[in-house]
């Protein structure tokens, strides 16, 4: 399965964060979600944007943004990815790639010519009907805000 389109309904997802709540779509009818997926807590690159979603947090929660990341990390990877570097937002543990393969966000990559399964570093824009208004699939992680807005 590829990634979700532009213009395209947002799948239905239901994942745990990292205090143990359920978090889902549903929670942000009416309001606009930034939905990222990120390889791994506490890596160079998913730090560099995480951080720079945190530095831009107000300026985007001003434009009416919600933020939720996604990764493969378990709860407690995520409770200290969070308490480190301050994040203002839930991180989701889509520890069975559920919610990854949904949006088609896991798949083929390679490295040093091996190529292998992995998360597909993307950010889906979502409006308040839950239609997916913008797909980044080359994430830059340190201007990552600009790139949404």
């Amino acid at each position: 399965m590829g990634l979700i389109n532009t213009g395209e309904k947002a799948p239905d997802f239901e994942g745990i964060d990292q205090d143990g709540n359920i978090i889902s779509l549903k929670d942000f009818k009416g309001k606009k979600l930034i939905l990222y997926f990120y390889p791994k807590d506490d890596t160079p690159g998913c730090t560099a944007e995480a951080c720079n979603l945190r530095d831009n947090y107000d300026l985007l929660f001003k434009e009416g943004y919600k933020i939720v990341g996604v990764s493969a990390d378990n709860e407690q990877a995520h409770k200290k990815f969070i308490a480190k570097h301050v994040l203002p937002f839930p991180l989701i543990a889509d520890k069975d790639k559920i919610i990854l393969k949904a949006f088609g966000a896991w798949g083929k990559k390679k490295l040093y010519g091996k190529e292998y399964e992995g998360i597909l570093r993307t950010t889906f824009v979502i409006s308040e009907e839950g239609i997916i208004e913008k797909v980044i699939s080359k994430v830059d992680t340190k201007n990552h805000t600009q790139q949404i807005l």
